[in-house]
């Protein structure tokens, strides 16, 4: 499994993490700017052999390790369906109950994973070197899992280090986030952003600054967005074709693309009926804002959708139910 190189403002970061002798940090910052790539460059650079002040050699045998994910002295403690999306593997009893179709992969860090990460930290390293956990997303860690952890995360065994990534760092136990150095991602300017974006797209300037718009300024779902299968001028008219009820743009797309796209749009119809500028969507493209009342309940529609979107109830319902709902919000402007 290859490992692409970090994004020059994560390789910046990187070096300031490894500039601290903590045993535990938290990578903290909004969506979008690449905390789970981040969290496993630390990771990596910890348990290299060869280690540099600029990361992890990236050719040691505990390097091939991880990114073949085999690590033994590697504990990453993350939700059921991340790992079934990033390719890590899942605890062998775990993974025949979700294969007996006896639970579904859950969508938190459930409290017996939070037991095994302990007492992975109670054994000896199988490399005689550091032990690391990777936590992400630390927010998905219920109140059960945070507890568990508190105790090893205050007082760890010399050879353990921690290294949690959030995108919602107020989500957190207060008890989590004070056990930990906190380091808040910086947000890359415009100019790199877009340099990056299309290197890594193999796009033009004008498709890049188009994704980087719709992203918000959030380099890793500009990307996302950028392979979604939409092309920026469907992008563009997206808010006018789900006003008339047209949803054949996003037919195709899973359901978490589905419901990012009602957030955004939902955001933008919300900042301008405040007066404010529009953040994903050109402003002269957005429809009339329906009242405030009207999207501030679709807003609470959209984020309650969004706690069980990774486990769409019936995905083709499901979006006939969320273009329905869009195309009522939004015609509510015209009554």
């Amino acid at each position: 499994m290859s490992t692409q190189p970090l994004a020059p403002w994560l390789q910046r970061q990187l070096q300031a993490v490894l500039a601290q002798r903590g045993h535990a940090v938290l990578l903290a910052g909004p969506s979008g700017l690449g905390q789970y790539d981040l969290a496993l460059a630390v990771a990596r650079a910890w348990l290299c052999e060869q280690p540099t002040g600029q990361g992890a050699c990236g050719e040691c045998a505990s390097c091939h390790a991880i990114d073949v994910r085999t690590h033994a002295d590697l504990c990453t403690l993350m939700p059921e369906t991340l790992c079934v999306t990033l390719g890590w593997p899942i605890d062998e009893s775990d993974q025949r109950e979700i294969d007996e179709k006896k639970r579904k992969p859950s969508r938190f860090i459930r409290v017996e994973s939070a037991r095994q990460a302990v007492a992975f930290t109670q054994t000896t390293s199988a490399r005689g070197g550091q032990k690391v956990v990777m936590v992400y997303p630390a927010d998905r860690l219920n109140v059960e899992a945070a507890n568990t952890l508190l105790k090893t995360l205050e007082e760890p065994s010399p050879s353990v280090r921690f290294v949690l990534a959030t995108e919602a760092a107020h989500q957190l136990l207060p008890t989590i986030r004070s056990r930990c150095q906190t380091l808040q991602l910086a947000w890359p300017d415009a100019e790199e952003g877009m340099a990056w974006l299309q290197a890594q797209g193999g796009m033009n300037l004008s498709a890049a600054l188009a994704w980087w718009h719709a992203s918000g300024g959030r380099p890793d779902m500009a990307l996302a967005l950028s392979r979604s299968g939409l092309s920026p001028e469907q992008w563009v008219k997206l808010p006018q074709a789900l006003a008339r009820g047209d949803w054949s743009a996003l037919s195709e797309q899973p359901p978490a693309t589905q419901l990012d796209v009602l957030q955004k749009l939902c955001h933008d119809l919300m900042a301008r009926a405040a007066g404010a500028p529009s953040r994903f969507f050109p402003q002269d493209q957005l429809p009339p804002p329906p009242p405030w009342r009207v999207l501030a309940l679709w807003s609470r529609e959209l984020a309650l959708a969004a706690r069980s979107v990774e486990h769409p109830y019936q995905a083709g319902l499901l979006q006939e139910a969320w273009a329905a709902r869009a195309r009522e919000a939004l015609g509510a402007a015209r009554r």
